[in-house]
């Protein structure tokens, strides 16, 4: 069997609140056909995927918030994705809104195969923002607010369909915690899915950040965990500007020595593609990242022991 998978990322650009939910999934299934024409056997799409980033909103009831979420998936809003992905004989992992049946919220992803059965679900761990909004703050990120803490761990999926490859998924800040990406490299993981909608600004309100210095900082995350953790890695960003917010792109397909193969030029739908082969994590999964020949877990307590910092006495 190959293990040499095409790959497509497939960037969106700004959904704004008044936009249509149909409208938002014409455009997932437009890249979705431009990526399979392209020969691409997996499209890796955004965080939240299907609506525009709302935890930058306020919501005084659950009327209005209801909307922005899934009940199932696939359902009556995004069936037609997954039938289009299954006509075509393409897998695609995806980022979503989604409300359990116990009322639970998550942000959540999805890894649907070629055939168009799901391989497995993630949920968002590393939840950034606050529960209430920051008073005067001109830009609010209230993921802590709408969101529950994922209770999924973080699984590796193999996958037969895509040249057999272990499979992970992670979600936006996700990205920049190595815990995250050691624990699916643990499991096995050639391949991390990962989508996101990032701020193009200082999210504290500081002016020391701006989008050049993020999409720097979203790559630099990317290309280093997939490099020390020997993996291929995939990053998508839902991109532009967002009703008066803007949304850093960088999306970017990076190979398991942290190179980045191919990336997006704009802030808007685009669709970029590399051919993966699975079998060249080995040289870095035998070797410098042998984990069973070089790690020494007994140290790394304080990794899971404790959250903040505590320096040593003056």
């Amino acid at each position: 069997m190959t293990r040499v998978i095409r790959v497509a990322a497939a960037q969106l650009g700004p959904i704004q609140k008044a936009d249509s939910r149909a409208h938002t999934l014409a455009r997932l299934i437009a890249l979705l056909e431009q990526a399979a024409a392209d020969g691409a056997e997996l499209v890796v799409f955004p965080e939240l995927a299907f609506t525009t980033f709302f935890p930058r909103w306020l919501f005084e009831t659950t009327q209005e918030l209801d909307t922005y979420f899934e009940r199932a998936m696939p359902g009556p809003q995004t069936a037609a994705l997954f039938e289009r992905a299954r006509d075509l004989g393409v897998g695609f992992y995806i980022g979503y809104a989604e409300l359990t049946p116990e009322g639970q919220r998550f942000n959540s992803a999805l890894l649907v195969g070629p055939d168009g059965a799901v391989i497995g679900k993630y949920r968002k761990i590393h939840l950034p923002g606050s529960v209430e909004p920051r008073p005067g703050a001109r830009f609010q990120q209230l993921e802590k607010r709408y969101f529950a803490y994922g209770d999924l761990g973080f699984p590796t999926f193999r996958a037969p369909s895509l040249g057999n490859g272990v499979l992970g998924m992670l979600i936006c800040n996700d990205r920049r915690w190595p815990e995250a990406w050691r624990v699916l490299a643990l499991g096995g993981a050639e391949l991390v899915c990962v989508g996101y909608n990032s701020a193009a600004y200082d999210p504290n309100g500081g002016a020391t950040e701006d989008a050049g210095l993020r999409t720097f900082h979203s790559q630099l995350a990317v290309q280093s965990n997939a490099y020390m953790n020997a993996t291929w890695a995939v990053a998508v960003a839902k991109a532009g500007d967002e009703d008066g917010s803007g949304l850093i792109g960088g999306s970017c397909i990076v190979d398991p020595n942290g190179v980045i193969v191919a990336q997006a030029a704009t802030l808007g739908d685009e669709v970029v593609i590399a051919d993966v082969d699975l079998d060249a994590c080995a040289q870095g999964k035998e070797k410098m990242f042998n984990f069973a020949q070089h790690r020494r877990p007994q140290w790394y307590g304080p990794i899971t022991g404790q959250v903040g910092a505590t320096p040593p006495d003056a």
